[in-house]
C-alpha cells in the first residue's frame, strides 16, 4: 500500500513493504520503495530504495538517489547518488555528485557527469557568469561537497 505524505512543497509517496510490482515507473514528486520492484523508474524528483527495498531494473534515472537496500540495474542521478552503509548496488552508476558509505557492497562503473552549463558562456556578461557560479557553489554547499 502507498501512503502518500506532503515533503517541502511536493508530495511524498511511500510504497509499503508489502508492495510488490513491476513495469515502467514514471514520477515528477518524491517516492520511497520499501517493498519490490522490477522494471524501469524514471522522475525528475527524489527517489529512495529503503534498507527493505529491492529493485531490479535495466535503467532507473532520478534528480537525487538514495539507495539503503538492494538495486541490479544501472542508476543514473540527474544530481547526487547516495549508497548506504549496507546497500549492495550492482550496475553501473553516473552522477554528478556520489556519496558512497562504508559497508556498501558494489559491483559496477562510476561515470562522473559534468555540470554543463545552462547558457553560452561567451554571450553572458561577467556580472552574470559571477552570478551562475555563486549559485552553483550554494548548491554544492547544500549536499555537503
Amino acid at each position: 500500500m502507498a501512503k502518500i505524505f506532503p515533503m517541502n512543497g511536493t508530495r511524498l509517496t511511500v510504497a509499503g513493504e508489502e508492495t510488490c510490482f513491476e513495469g515502467s515507473l514514471e514520477f515528477t514528486d518524491s517516492l520511497i520503495i520499501t517493498g519490490k520492484f522490477s522494471g524501469n523508474i524514471k522522475s525528475s524528483g527524489y527517489l529512495e530504495i529503503a534498507k527493505t527495498g529491492d529493485c531490479v531494473v535495466d535503467e532507473m534515472t532520478g534528480s537525487n538517489i538514495v539507495v539503503s537496500g538492494k538495486v541490479t540495474g544501472n542508476i543514473t542521478a540527474e544530481d547526487s547518488i547516495e549508497l548506504c552503509s549496507g546497500s549492495v548496488i550492482t550496475g553501473d552508476i553516473k552522477a554528478r555528485k556520489i556519496k558512497i558509505e562504508e559497508n556498501v557492497l558494489f559491483d559496477g562503473k562510476v561515470t562522473m557527469l559534468d555540470d554543463v552549463p545552462a547558457v553560452d558562456l561567451f554571450s553572458m556578461s561577467i556580472s552574470d557568469y559571477k552570478q551562475r557560479m555563486k549559485q552553483t557553489d550554494n548548491q554544492d554547499k547544500q549536499f555537503g561537497v
